[in-house]
């Protein structure tokens, strides 16, 4: 992995965009340290970020811009050149259309971000007499905490869209049985799955209906809800009302239900596509 030692960037406020930069050169380097002032030291030898007009500067008149014309600025300038030591080269492309291009849009334009606005309040108030560098170590630390949360997700989401995908082969009439709850969905999509069941953590297991992309203005809709008549009924009056003698809860908007066995999950699969089936047809 790629390290880095010290690095460099403009003194007094900090925003999102310094703040977010220091923070995953952090991460990729615990020992890195970071450096403010108004004037860039000579011969500095580190990272010199958000002030300059060197490579990691967003100021001049020349600046970076995506090709999908979002101008770069220095937290998405790091993020391009060194991101890919903590994600692949997929979700980083994710990562930085969803995550760092809006925080890049609200450094360069002043547009709204909610992330950028908690940033902004670890500035020290107007009439507060105070050392900016150690609000400013407070923030990074705080952004540190999103940004590893963010890099968990991003590697936890491949791990089981992997394990799904392996998983897929037993699936049988539409309907996959995973060994253990794991998000599925990614997985799914575009397949010809109509329900999932997984262990649930409260017991027993769960059902769900798969998303499919609607027709209807692009919406998503499930491939089949669970029957009108069974949602937000009791565990008492569930198996007398389905015939189903382990099922105990189901969702009041029909897409999850539960029930003690596999077996009776994928009962209920069944006749919920039967029933859907015969409304069709009539």
């Amino acid at each position: 992995m790629e390290r880095f030692e010290k690095g460099f960037t403009h003194g007094g406020k900090f925003h999102a965009d310094d703040v977010f930069a220091a923070a995953l050169l952090t991460i990729i380097n615990p020992d890195f340290k970071v450096e403010r002032g108004f004037e860039v030291p000579e011969n500095f030898d580190g990272i010199v970020f958000d002030i300059g007009f060197g490579e990691f500067d967003h100021h001049q008149a020349d600046k970076k811009v995506r090709e999908n014309e979002v101008a770069y600025a220095a937290f998405g300038l790091i993020f391009e050149r060194f991101g890919g030591l903590l994600m692949d080269e997929e979700d980083k492309a994710k990562f930085d259309e969803r995550f760092v291009q809006p925080l890049d849009i609200n450094d360069n334009t002043g547009e709204d971000n909610e992330i950028a606005k908690l940033i902004s309040r670890f500035n020290p108030s107007w009439d507060e007499e105070a050392d900016t560098d150690e609000y400013f170590e407070q923030a990074k630390q705080f952004a540190m905490t999103i940004l590893n949360n963010e890099i968990r997700y991003y590697k936890s989401s491949k791990k089981a869209k992997q394990i799904v995908e392996q998983e897929l082969s037993n699936a049988k009439d539409g309907i996959l049985v995973l060994s253990q709850y794991i998000p599925w969905k990614k997985a799914v999509e575009g397949t010809d799955i109509e329900f999932v069941i997984y262990p649930s953590k409260r017991g027993g297991y769960c059902a769900q209906g798969v998303p499919k992309q609607s027709e209807e203005e692009g919406k998503e809709k499930l491939s089949y809800d669970f029957p009108e008549e069974w949602r937000g009924k009791t565990k008492e009056e569930l198996p007398e009302i389905s015939g189903i003698k382990t099922l105990s809860f189901c969702h009041n908007s029909g897409f999850l239900l539960s029930a003690g066995t596999v077996e009776d999950c994928i009962k209920a699969c069944d006749i919920t596509r039967e029933l859907v089936k015969k409304e069709e047809a009539e």
